[in-house]
């Protein structure tokens, strides 16, 4: 399974990898450079990835502070049933590794903005 074994700012490191961009993680697969890198960014549709194999939790990281998205954005994830929690990045990684030591089915989807702009 996919354990998150750091944070940094701005990177998170994933088994043997280390992703510097927007990254969604489950217990069998990562989807690097996932589009949205701000939470502004961030639409319903952006989530449909997860719908291929649902899991029952996402955990929404924000970035460096916690940050709702527009209720919209989740709506896909309701219409499915899927339970969803929105934190900061560190805190986001902290609770999917104990989820998925407690053999839940959960998504990590990290917001990672490293653009220089």
């Amino acid at each position: 399974a996919y354990l998150v074994r750091g944070y940094t700012t701005g990177c998170v490191s994933v088994g043997s990898g280390e992703y510097r961009g927007s990254v969604i993680i489950t217990a069998g697969r990562i989807i690097a450079d996932w589009p949205p890198v701000a939470i502004d960014r961030l639409r319903a549709k952006d989530l449909k990835p997860l719908l291929d194999d649902p899991p029952e939790v996402v955990i929404l990281g924000t970035g460096e502070r916690q940050v709702f998205p527009d209720p919209s954005v989740f709506a896909i994830l309701m219409d499915f049933g899927i339970g969803f929690e929105v934190m900061d990045n560190a805190a986001a990684c902290r609770t999917y590794n104990i989820l998925l030591a407690e053999q839940r089915r959960v998504a990590l989807a990290l917001l990672i903005d490293n653009d220089p702009m």
